[in-house]
């Protein structure tokens, strides 16, 4: 079997963790002149919410249903975005210089206000802590930055 046959099934594998994301509006970075344009300059006005997506467990049980949850919440970023760890390495690994300070972390959720960051949920702030928790985790921070 071919290296690309591997990477075509790995695509296929993925897409409806992609998918979870992109069907709640939250638009997919991934190269990291895509992170770039979206992060800096105007693209970075106001409030961003950038999803740190993973193949593991937690990102599937907890991380991706928790931000579905969060933004049915009154107040709500002004942008979404999500990255792919792992999957678009480069991307992730420039979506995270912007997350200045704060080590890797996949799953994860940032808001950036006016691209700086306000406030990161860590992989250890999501493995085994309710669904709602991280949710309101989120949304506390929605309250306190977005507009």
């Amino acid at each position: 079997m071919s290296q690309n046959f591997y990477l075509q099934q790995m695509q296929m594998m993925v897409q409806p963790m992609r998918d979870e994301l992109t069907q709640l509006g939250i638009k997919e970075l991934r190269t990291p002149e895509e992170v770039d344009g979206a992060l800096q300059g105007e693209g970075a006005k106001g409030t961003t919410l950038v999803v740190v997506n993973s193949v593991c467990g937690c990102a599937a049980g907890l991380a991706r249903p928790a931000v579905g949850l969060s933004l049915k919440h009154d107040k709500v970023p002004n942008h979404l975005y999500t990255v792919f760890a792992g999957q678009d390495r480069e991307a992730t690994a420039q979506a995270r210089e912007y997350f200045e300070g704060q080590p890797p972390s996949s799953p994860s959720m940032v808001l950036l206000k006016d691209g700086k960051l306000v406030h990161m949920v860590h992989r250890h702030e999501i493995e085994n802590v309710p669904m709602e928790e991280i949710a309101a985790n989120l949304t506390a921070a929605f309250d306190k930055y977005c507009d």
